[in-house]
């Protein structure tokens, strides 16, 4: 499902208008039943139930006023709370309050203090309320009188209901002002904005439905949006098929280069979840002194030790060695645990730069190319980099907070700037592939924060890489794995939830993808 700016939108409404005829009142008409369907579905029975608009003065509003107009036709108490002069209406949005002023319902204007008292009653006697004051145009700050009226909305213990975002929460990139309004539900139209998906906005969306307002639908399918949300059914597209007669050899074989003394368990992890995500040989390299723990630790995984100069720290034959079993494999993991040591830098770097064959490129390898990101441009074999927050930080001279805070403009940025496919690990984890297209994952859960974690996906992209698939589409699958696999671990609690449960329920995650 395609993601969309709030340019983009705006453009694709006025070529609705202009290219096929569609009259702006008629799609308003749609969102505005819409959300009084959403409306009716939360409380099952409208009729005298206490509904609560509040309506700025833009098309956000005039798809309020439907919503109420629907409602009152449907048995619901509507109140309507105003926050501009109904002088101030024009276009569409005053047609519809025109037209619901005749219905009678009680409507006022945020004038005094006695306007706004009568709100925060009208407020605390409500069974819903629906957020019509701000649209996708809103950025920056709110102002007093649309952060006081926020500042009602939010003390309500009504659900509250968002028309296409809630407002104070910025579409393009889910920043959020002070005060923004918080939705139990947010019924955003014809498409969904990327704002919702992104943190903070997240958290404010509450939970996200798509009205179909009339749109022609090659108006969203033909449009120029790089942008897409990971949704069940894109992953089940990208699902490596596995015939009945298949054989290991033919599931993607897959070498590890990870571990070193003390941080074995993120090999492990690495090397277990491509093992889980239906790779058919794995192969953990590992310096020769992590090499017998390894071993012990893993039942279904061949472990190789690698010529050391020191304990942990590789020395420059391991680069062959690597080359060696490179050439018996499909597919190189890179990174977790490995060790940061010049001397392993220097081996990453080498191996990176003779690589023939896909790579997932993690952890202390992605600390190896910092300064040295013209490697990854150089490479010949298909590449996938997997960075938290911090770790591109490091990459690009940058703060985290900007990196986190900017992820699916800095994702796309430096995934066609070093022509790689870049994973930005968190919430939401984004993939960013060369040809500019990213998109956002919709599956994962806060337990899902805990040490391993990244390990594990790295297993599972080099698993999928190793059974066919393209970079790109080997990335999108596995977050969204990844993320689903925690989801079901989370069933049985977040707090505490270990990274080798993702693991575990990596089978049960591709099955339910599956059955889509």
């Amino acid at each position: 499902m395609k993601l969309f700016f709030a340019e983009e939108m705006k453009q694709i409404d006025a070529a609705a208008t202009k290219e096929f005829g569609l009259p702006g009142l008629l799609l308003m008409e749609n969102a505005g039943r819409d959300v009084a369907a959403t409306a009716e579905s939360i409380l099952e029975d409208c009729s005298n139930k206490r509904i609560v608009v509040f309506a700025g003065k833009g098309n956000n509003a005039g798809d309020g006023f439907v919503a109420a107009r629907t409602l009152l036709n449907r048995g619901a108490q509507v109140t309507v709370i105003l926050l501009a002069d109904p002088a101030a209406y024009s276009g569409d949005a005053l047609k519809q309050l025109e037209v619901l002023q005749k219905c009678n319902p009680f409507l006022f204007t945020l004038r005094t203090e006695q306007d706004w008292d009568k709100a925060a009653i009208a407020g605390e006697l409500a069974d819903l309320v629906i957020d019509g004051l701000l649209g996708t145009g809103f950025r920056g700050e709110l102002s007093p009188d649309f952060a006081r009226a926020a500042g009602i909305i939010n003390s309500m213990s009504a659900p509250v209901i968002a028309i296409d975002i809630p407002s104070g929460v910025e579409p393009d990139t889910g920043k959020a002002a002070r005060g923004a309004v918080k939705a139990d539900v947010t019924v955003t139209l014809a498409a969904p904005k990327p704002g919702l998906y992104l943190y903070p906005g997240a958290e404010y969306a509450g939970e996200i439905m798509v009205a179909e307002i009339g749109i022609p639908i090659e108006l969203l399918t033909e449009s120029d949006s790089k942008n897409e949300l990971i949704t069940r059914s894109l992953a089940k597209t990208k699902l490596p098929k596995r015939q009945g007669n298949a054989h290991k050899g033919m599931a993607g074989r897959v070498a590890v280069l990870a571990g070193s003394p003390g941080f074995t368990g993120a090999a492990a992890l690495c090397s277990y979840a491509a093992v889980k995500a239906g790779a058919g040989l794995v192969t953990l390299l590992t310096p020769l002194s992590s090499q017998n723990i390894l071993a012990a630790k893993l039942n279904e995984v061949m472990v190789q030790g690698l010529i050391e100069r020191l304990p942990g720290v590789l020395g420059g034959g391991a680069v062959g060695d690597v080359r060696h079993w490179l050439e018996k494999s499909d597919v190189l993991a890179v990174g977790p645990g490995l060790g940061t040591s010049e001397a392993t830098k220097e081996v990453i770097r080498d191996v990176l730069q003779g690589c023939s064959r896909p790579v997932v490129i993690d952890a202390d390898a992605l600390t190896a190319l910092v300064g040295h990101t013209g490697i990854l441009n150089r490479m010949k074999c298909p590449r996938i980099i997997t960075p938290h927050p911090a770790e591109m930080a490091r990459m690009i001279g940058a703060a985290a907070t900007d990196v986190d805070a900017n992820r699916l403009a800095i994702a796309s940025r430096y995934a066609v700037e070093w022509q790689t496919v870049v994973v930005l690990k968190g919430a939401p984890t984004v993939v960013a592939a060369p040809d500019g297209v990213a998109y956002l994952n919709t599956t994962g859960n806060e337990g899902m924060a805990t040490g391993g974690s990244g390990d594990v996906l790295t297993g599972i992209i080099a698993a999928l890489l190793g059974q066919g698939l393209s970079a790109a589409d080997a990335a999108v699958l596995g977050v969204y794995l990844h993320g689903l696999a925690g989801d079901l671990a989370a069933e049985k609690g977040k707090i505490g939830l270990a990274a080798g449960q993702i693991s575990e329920n990596l089978p049960s995650a591709r099955q339910k993808v599956e059955e889509e």
